[in-house]
């Protein structure tokens, strides 16, 4: 069944996402825009993860647990996992690495983190948009030894993309997927999601994954066998 998605978006714990990207806002959106599956992925941390995850079960929206990890390097990683326990593992590991820098809201933005009802229950006091530590080369064996899948994000831009960072795409890292907005012949599979940082940016229903069923796993494994179905030779 073709499952119309966006898994790079951003809420409003991410100090670059708007106030306004709460977890019942991004879901409702999302449906608006008649989509089945996201995920936010916020940068370097899941803390909202779960309040979207409750609140797309409760209005029949697939949400993967979600990531955007940035490498020593500056570089975006997606990272999508099918079970918040795995996400949870990675955000634990990059506490001990993730450099330390507090916020500073009048700057940066405010680091809301929300319940499953849209109620502030915190804000994350150290910014968030500072290396996580992990350098590009870990990254990809990383988040596959916690059962991720690793993508290389926006490989298209210039900005904190690995292409655009490091002068070209390095095989050798590991990674089998990457987004980008159109095929950038690379050899490799590739996704096209928004990276909204406001709601009106979400992706409208216009790429799509075939997928066994209408699950979270479904949609996992459709992501697995694109992966193992990419190439990875440079065309």
């Amino acid at each position: 069944m073709k499952l119309y998605y966006d898994f790079h978006i951003h809420s409003c714990l991410s100090p670059c996402g708007d106030d306004d990207s709460t977890p019942n806002n991004i879901v409702n959106m999302a449906l608006i825009k008649g989509l089945h599956a996201i995920a936010v992925a916020d940068h370097n941390t899941g803390r909202n993860v779960p309040a979207v995850m409750a609140a797309g079960k409760r209005n029949g929206l697939i949400v993967l647990p979600a990531m955007e990890l940035t490498t020593s390097e500056d570089i975006h990683i997606l990272c999508l996992f099918e079970k918040y326990e795995q996400l949870e593992k990675l955000e634990q590991r990059l506490e001990n690495t993730r450099l330390k820098i507090r916020n500073k809201r009048e700057i940066f933005g405010k680091q809301q983190i929300m319940d499953e009802n849209d109620e502030p229950i915190g804000e994350a006091e150290d910014l968030l948009i500072v290396s996580s530590g992990v350098s590009v080369e870990e990254a990809a064996k990383l988040v596959e030894e916690l059962g991720g899948i690793p993508v290389p994000a926006h490989v298209d831009k210039q900005a904190n993309g690995l292409i655009g960072v490091l002068g070209a795409f390095d095989f050798s890292l590991g990674f089998r997927l990457v987004e980008s907005k159109e095929d950038p012949r690379l050899g490799l599979p590739y996704i096209t999601n928004s990276d909204a940082h406001y709601l009106w940016d979400i992706s409208e229903a216009e790429h799509f994954l075939e997928a066994d069923t209408c699950s979270v796993h479904g949609v996992f494994q459709a992501l697995k066998r694109m992966c193992a179905g990419g190439g990875a030779k440079e065309e």
